[in-house]
């Protein structure tokens, strides 16, 4: 039975793991297993203790609401990555290329044209300097 660690010690209470600290009122009762959360009535949130007794209620659903945030957060971002992954693979095997594709075959595209005119250039400058000096 809890509540003969009532007035005693927080410690001494939840060596039992059926039982609940309540820290304002230095009760100590059985947890109510069918609620998840003390109702107010029996204990505060703040003053809640069950498991250890450095951990409210309340700094526990803060922090786990905080954890659990944090991967929705995470799970979001990771599908959203996961899709747009696929959208690419997926334009690339239907033989559709994206934009940064298109901007870089425009690049090559560009190059090898000016490439081709300074070849051309240059070659009708050795032919100019070949008839200059008769080895043509």
């Amino acid at each position: 039975d809890c509540r003969q660690y009532t007035n005693r010690s927080c410690e001494e209470c939840l060596k039992n793991v059926t039982c609940l600290w309540c820290a304002s009122s230095r009760r100590c009762m059985e947890y109510p297993v069918r609620r998840i959360l003390p109702p107010a009535d029996l204990c505060e949130l703040s003053s809640a203790r069950w498991g250890v007794c450095w951990v409210n209620f309340e700094a526990l659903i803060i922090a786990m609401s905080v954890v659990g945030g944090t991967l929705l957060i995470m799970l979001g971002v990771c599908c959203c990555c996961c899709c747009c992954c696929k959208k690419k693979s997926k334009r690339q095997v239907l033989g559709r290329p994206d934009k940064d594709d298109e901007r870089a075959a425009r690049e090559r595209e560009k190059r090898r044209v000016r490439q081709e005119e300074r070849r051309a250039e240059m070659k009708s400058r050795h032919d100019e300097i070949r008839r200059k000096y008769g080895t043509v």
